[in-house]
């Protein structure tokens, strides 16, 4: 992370609220981003984003590594997002809308890839959680074991059972398709 981005932090830590602020708005597209692909709508994923900046800004003075921000925030978003869900207690199925509002690079051929976050939706949480925060975000093995709470190996068997799972998935498609 950036020199400016650590005194920022820093400085949210000790309580001054315009530089949180500004810590929310630099990072505010991929609070939202990752509180959408929990929740799957616009207006819940608003929700979640407020109720993160709440939540971070209530407890961000018990941060103690600036360098572990992000790690840290992503946690709060999942677990607001994962609150807001058991509220409501139904699963959305993934939209057009949320296509539209992934990054165009990584995902060069839409069907496949609609067909692959479909795909995604259809695991169990803990599996889907591993996949997005390692293949979408990038962060590694260690990290995801800290945002989850779980150890490094349960993190390593959640992304293979849930790569398996998907091929399986793949697998039944193909099998339709061409049967």
């Amino acid at each position: 992370m950036e020199i400016e981005g650590q005194k920022l932090i820093k400085k949210a830590i000790k309580g001054n609220k315009s530089a949180f602020e500004k810590l929310i708005q630099q990072h505010y597209e991929r609070i939202y981003r990752t509180a959408y692909l929990y929740v799957h709508n616009e207006e819940d994923a608003l929700d979640v984003v407020q109720e993160t900046a709440y939540q971070a800004f209530t407890s961000i003075h018990s941060l103690k590594n600036p360098e572990y921000f992000m790690t840290w925030l992503t946690k709060i978003i999942i677990r607001c997002s994962a609150q807001l869900l058991k509220r409501k207690s139904n699963v959305v199925p993934l939209s057009d809308e949320i296509m539209s509002n992934l990054p165009e690079r990584a995902y060069p051929n839409m069907d496949d890839s609609l067909q692959l976050l479909s795909a995604i939706q259809q695991l169990r949480e803990t599996y889907r959680t591993a996949i997005f925060l390692f293949y979408y975000y990038d962060y590694s093995i260690k990290t995801i074991s800290n945002i989850m709470e779980v150890p490094e190996s349960t993190v390593k068997t959640y992304l293979s059972r849930g790569k398996a799972e998907l091929k399986k998935s793949y697998k039944n498609e193909e099998d339709k398709c061409h049967g």
